[in-house]
C-alpha cells in the first residue's frame, strides 16, 4: 500500500476544487429541484435565513420556509415545476472562494413550452452567497437581475 502525503498548496488547491465543484452542483440542483421537485430538497439547498432580491420589482423572500412557500405558489400557478414544461437554465457560471464564504456569478434563463416550441420567456443575471454550513454549501443570498 502506498500513502501520499500532500504539500499545502497541493491540498489547498484541491480543497478549493472541490468546494467549487460542491457550488455548482449546489446552482444546479437548485434548478432542477424548482422544475422537477421536490420542493423540500430545494429548499435544503438554502440554509435557513436565506434571502432572495429581485432588482427589477420589489419582491424579497426572507427565510428558507418563505423560499419554498414562493416555490410551491408557482408550481400551484403552473408558472414552473412539473407538469409546466418550463426549465431554468444556468450558465457562464464564475466562482470566489472565501473560507467559508463563496460568491458565483451566473447568467440564466428561463424557457416556457420546453415540449412543444422551447420559448425563452426571460434572463438574467445571478449572483448568489453561499456559505459552508455543516450540511454543506447552501445558499445564503440570491440577487436576481434581469435582463
Amino acid at each position: 500500500m502506498t500513502t501520499t502525503i500532500l504539500d499545502e498548496s497541493t491540498a489547498v488547491g484541491l480543497r478549493q476544487l472541490k468546494d467549487e465543484l460542491a457550488i455548482r452542483n449546489a446552482l444546479a440542483l437548485i434548478a432542477r429541484c424548482l422544475d422537477d421537485g421536490p420542493l423540500d430538497a430545494y429548499g435544503q439547498l438554502h440554509t435557513v435565513d436565506a434571502r432572495w432580491e429581485m432588482s427589477e420589482i420589489p419582491v424579497v423572500r426572507q427565510g428558507r420556509a418563505e423560499i419554498v412557500a414562493d416555490g410551491a405558489d408557482r408550481w400551484a400557478a403552473g408558472v414552473s415545476g412539473p407538469r409546466s414544461q418550463s426549465r431554468h437554465l444556468i450558465s457562464t457560471t464564475s466562482v470566489t472562494i472565501d473560507d467559508d464564504l463563496a460568491v458565483a456569478e451566473s447568467y440564466w434563463q428561463f424557457y416556457v413550452c420546453t415540449d412543444t416550441n422551447p420559448t425563452l420567456r426571460s434572463m438574467g443575471k445571478y449572483r448568489d452567497t453561499f456559505r459552508r454550513t455543516v450540511e454543506g454549501w447552501q445558499l445564503w443570498h440570491r440577487q436576481v437581475t434581469s435582463g
